[in-house]
């Protein structure tokens, strides 16, 4: 028997491994259509690749999905980040948890993950056919699935995995074999901010705010900030785009977004830190210094002018009224969003072949048998922080059940 997975990233390389495991003495072909193998890996977490997240319980896992959360519940029972960790350290990468739980190589080097796969699968004897174009996939019945290729070859094969990740012909392809396509559109990226006296201060972050969109459910996003020479960007920032990525894509990426800038402080907290600047500092002028360490001064210098409160020059001169209009405004200050930018090396999307065409059980297609579909092709994305290798991880593995 022939398996050709089509798709030389983490989820194709993952499941012709598996496979290989599974059945032995079947002949496992990979098809890549560039000359690269596991781009995306070498690309991702700036060249050091964030492995997956070392969250370890599948309920609070799922938490990280816009889509998919409910299929992979299961999935991950099945194949774990410990999983994924314990794969790639018992053949020679040891790997790290860091502060916030992602998981890279100790090496801080994404290509020893990528010669780990591309090594496990020349020792299994899996053949990797790159430059391989594909014309078409046809399938007729209960015959072999027969894959033409750009040169006019055609091959057959009993069993064959889409793992071509969100890109046109991978959805292509799925259509042909009779899959419903969900639109794709960006699922990870960073904010526009048509301020320039805010592009100024680029660089600077804060620990910990807290974000809401006018779009959408009226849901809270937590996490760093940071703000970049075009808008904002950091962890909440990304978060907010995947969880709204189809509703911002529907308003053309354009709506106000409220920021809690002290998303660790109670109120009570932050009237009592103004109250205290106020006495402390009553002759110096009220752009600086910030009341908050967590709010750098210039920040807080343009904070004061962009919130036109009418404020006076001193802190001295504020009353309680005042000092209750600055809270107001550190627990909810509104900036319109103008558009979208990138986020680093990441390519993440959300849409993809419907959930409800595939059995999670094995990642096999409910309207063409013996086809198994995987990784970013499906409609599945998660935030950042490891959580699209899992993934990947995960429905490679099972794909071979």
């Amino acid at each position: 028997m022939t398996i050709v997975v089509v798709g030389a990233g983490a989820a194709g390389f993952f499941s012709a491994i598996h496979n290989k495991y599974t059945h032995p003495h079947d002949d496992v072909i990979i098809i890549e259509k560039s000359t690269e193998l596991l781009t995306k890996v070498t690309l991702s977490g700036g060249g050091r690749c964030n492995v997956t997240h070392a969250c370890f319980d599948p309920q609070q896992l799922c938490d990280f999905y816009p889509r998919g959360a409910k299929e992979l519940r299961g999935a991950f029972h099945r194949f774990s980040p410990e999983d994924t960790m314990h794969w790639f350290e018992s053949r020679g990468v040891p790997l790290k948890i860091e502060a916030d739980n992602r998981v890279f190589p100790v090496s801080n080097n994404a290509h020893d993950i990528a010669n780990c796969l591309i090594h496990e699968a020349k020792k299994l004897g899996i053949a990797i056919w790159t430059k391989c174009s594909i014309r078409s996939i046809t399938k007729a019945d209960a015959a072999p699935f027969a894959v033409t290729l750009s040169n006019g070859r055609t091959h057959t094969c009993t069993k064959l995995v889409l793992a071509t990740g969100s890109n046109r012909q991978g959805y292509q392809l799925a259509e042909s074999l009779g899959h419903t396509i969900v639109p794709p559109v960006p699922s990870l990226f960073t904010f526009k901010i048509p301020d320039p006296n805010l592009h100024e201060l680029s660089g600077l972050s804060v620990p910990a705010v807290q974000i809401r969109l006018s779009i959408g459910k009226n849901r809270c996003h937590q996490g760093p900030l940071l703000i970049t020479h075009w808008g904002m960007s950091g962890p909440a920032i990304i978060k907010s785009s995947a969880w709204h990525a189809i509703d911002l894509h529907r308003a053309n990426y354009s709506c106000d977004m409220t920021i809690h800038w002290l998303a660790d402080y109670t109120r009570h907290a932050i009237e009592q830190a103004i109250q205290t600047t106020a006495k402390k500092y009553p002759k110096k002028h009220l752009s600086n210094p910030s009341p908050f360490s967590e709010i750098p001064s210039r920040l807080w210098d343009y904070l004061v002018r962009h919130w036109n409160l009418s404020l006076p020059d001193h802190w001295g001169g504020l009353t309680p009224r005042h000092m209750h209009l600055i809270a107001d405004r550190l627990q909810s200050d509104v900036f319109a969003v103008s558009g979208k930018g990138t986020f680093k090396d990441e390519f993440v999307t959300c849409g993809g072949v419907a959930l409800h065409d595939i059995h999670f059980s094995n990642m096999e297609s409910r309207v063409c048998p013996g086809l198994h579909i995987v990784g970013e092709l499906l409609n599945i994305d998660g935030v950042t922080g490891g959580f699209n290798f899992q993934s990947a991880w995960t429905t490679g593995v099972l794909s071979a059940c």
